[in-house]
């Protein structure tokens, strides 16, 4: 199966999109795009004008979906556990979900690591910026000594800076900005909002003249 997956990954995408329908089951819009990278979970869903470009990685998920004009970018690592998994980890969380889920018009740029052992939620118009900032869903748990997760939320109409760590059980709200190496350990409710620092907390407002927050587009010129 491995060397299947292998020529899958350089074939021609009408081509591709035809063996990764019929031998794996996965729903990809004619106009959806993957370059030369390796993407296998478990379920993969791509709408229309959606793109995964090359050199990146996903496995080790049970679902990803990304929404329509939607991208991950080049060089990006995305993994986690499938809940499908036989490791002993994570047994006592029956309600996790290995997934990523993006809305429309939105963007993951270069070179991130985005760990989907438990779910990240992406919103609609939602820029993560830059590089190597880092998505943990996972960690230890010191005080049970287990392996434990939490999901990700990532709110409409964000801006994520560059090389900034998001950690398990974090929420960005919709219309409001993470400073560039900011540390989000918390969730937060707050809308239009710099979010800043490590720990990131709200450091200042963004003004509701700031066009970034009513795209109608998902191209920032």
């Amino acid at each position: 199966m491995k060397l299947i997956k292998a020529l899958i990954v350089i074939m021609p995408w009408p081509i591709k999109r035809w063996l990764l329908t019929k031998l794996f089951g996965y729903k990809l819009h004619k106009s959806a795009r993957i370059g030369l990278a390796w993407v296998y979970p478990g379920h993969l869903e791509m709408e229309e004008k959606s793109i995964i470009h090359h050199f990146t990685v996903v496995i080790h998920l049970d679902l990803v979906r990304i929404g329509y004009d939607s991208s991950i970018g080049r060089n990006n690592w995305v993994t986690g556990m499938s809940t499908k998994s036989d490791s002993e980890y994570f047994k006592g969380q029956a309600d996790r979900k290995a997934e990523l889920i993006m809305g429309k018009y939105s963007h993951f740029t270069k070179g991130h690591h985005v760990d989907c052992t438990n779910s990240i939620i992406v919103g609609d118009f939602v820029t993560i910026a830059g590089y190597q900032s880092q998505f943990l869903t996972h960690s230890i748990n010191i005080y049970k000594n287990i392996q434990d997760s939490a999901p990700i939320i990532i709110g409409d109409y964000t801006f994520v800076g560059t090389n900034v760590v998001v950690l398990g059980g974090s929420k960005l709200p919709a219309y409001s900005v993470l400073g560039a190496k900011s540390l989000l350990n918390k969730a937060y409710t707050e809308e239009w909002k710099l979010y800043a620092g490590v720990p990131a907390k709200p450091v200042s407002d963004i003004s509701k003249d700031a066009k970034y927050f009513y795209r109608k587009d998902g191209f920032v010129y």
